[in-house]
């Protein structure tokens, strides 16, 4: 009898367990169940994801569709796994910013077999015809717009220029390189700037059009991974492998706030380096502080805002049975992908205010020095 008993508890105790699990699901929108729109995020070990994650979560408080946010946490291993978690939940939408481009392609080819209509985000899924749509911001554009503020903020000749670049498994990573190379390399063989940590960058600084190959080739000597402490080692071996005229006044071309706050602390704290512009992209936190301060000189602000909501209207009107608003494509190596571009804003000392406080995107107590 007290064994029954005992059984009888435990069955009580995992009951129980079943059903707080169940209340404490990441799912959120009307009634319970199934899920309607699957939302996979890369990691949460970055601001910029953090961030999405709360807009998104903003975005869908009033939704009358169910959604799950999952993160992979930098595997694309666990970003299957998450694809395939939302696949048994019963999603027909599936938003997506890939970990690794390529890597994406046999998750989304999973959840196009399932009948479900999948959305990229922010980063394209590459090499595979199982994408249907895009939204992101202008990334050419944004690389165009760091190229822009080093050349409109530098003077004279030779200035040294250091190039970065994010991961080479992220298609946005050669977009952006691709937008900024197209503003630089005029420069560079005019003799405006002289790149001081990659060969291969001066041994095509003549050339305008560089292939994938050839971008390939320059961020493998200049790739953060978009990782800040990979950006640390970066910087520090290449200031430790130049001379004195390699220093002085010097411009940075770093890819994104995180890898740019690691690359201005270590120029920063080089004797030889008298001044330096450094750029950056997604007007986190922790930089706008830094442009504040004058530590970073500049960042892309990609309204998450305006993304999410690009992206949440996108599968509303798949849900709802409408053909998405598109304004381009993108080819992904496979097909070419309709898409939803999102328009970029350079944030400076000098519109700091106006575009992220008075926008209401930031709260002026979040900083010191408004």
């Amino acid at each position: 009898m007290k064994k029954g008993w005992k059984w009888l508890s435990l069955t009580l105790l995992v009951t129980i367990f079943a059903v707080f699990m169940a209340a404490c699901s990441q799912t959120t929108g009307g009634g319970s169940g199934s899920v309607d729109v699957g939302i996979v995020l890369p990691t949460k070990d970055e601001p910029r994801w953090v961030q999405d994650e709360q807009r998104f979560k903003e975005a869908l408080a009033d939704s009358d569709y169910t959604t799950e946010i999952l993160f992979s946490q930098g595997s694309s291993a666990k970003e299957k796994e998450n694809v395939e978690t939302l696949l048994n939940k019963g999603i027909k939408v599936l938003i997506i910013c890939p970990h690794d481009g390529d890597a994406a392609a046999a998750a989304v080819e999973a959840a196009k077999k399932d009948g479900v209509t999948v959305i990229s985000y922010d980063r394209l899924i590459t090499n595979t015809d199982a994408v249907d749509y895009y939204v992101t911001f202008d990334s050419v554009a944004v690389g165009a717009a760091q190229g822009q503020y080093l050349v409109d903020n530098v003077s004279g000749s030779d200035v040294p220029l250091y190039l970065y670049a994010g991961a080479a498994s992220d298609n946005n990573a050669f977009l952006f390189f691709e937008g900024a190379w197209n503003v630089l390399q005029p420069k560079i063989a005019d003799g405006t700037f002289k790149v001081a940590n990659s060969s291969e960058a001066e041994a095509l600084k003549d050339k305008a059009m560089l292939s994938r190959d050839e971008m390939s080739k320059i961020l493998g000597q200049v790739t953060t991974n978009w990782d800040p402490n990979e950006a640390i080692n970066k910087a520090q071996t290449h200031l430790t492998a130049v001379g004195a005229d390699l220093k002085g006044d010097v411009a940075v071309l770093a890819p994104n706030d995180g890898t740019a706050r690691s690359i201005a602390d270590v120029f920063a704290s080089d004797g030889d380096v008298s001044s330096y512009i450094v750029t950056g992209q997604d007007a986190e936190k922790a930089s706008i502080q830094y442009v504040i301060d004058g530590k970073q000189s500049m960042t892309v602000f990609k309204d998450v805002r305006t993304l999410v909501t690009d992206a949440m209207g996108m599968a509303v009107s798949i849900l709802d049975g409408d053909t998405p608003e598109t304004t381009g494509s993108y080819n992904n190596g496979s097909v070419d992908v309709n898409a939803k571009q999102t328009d970029v804003i350079v944030v400076n000392q000098e519109n700091v205010q106006k575009e992220l406080i008075d926008s209401g995107y930031y709260e002026a107590s979040e900083f010191e020095g408004l």
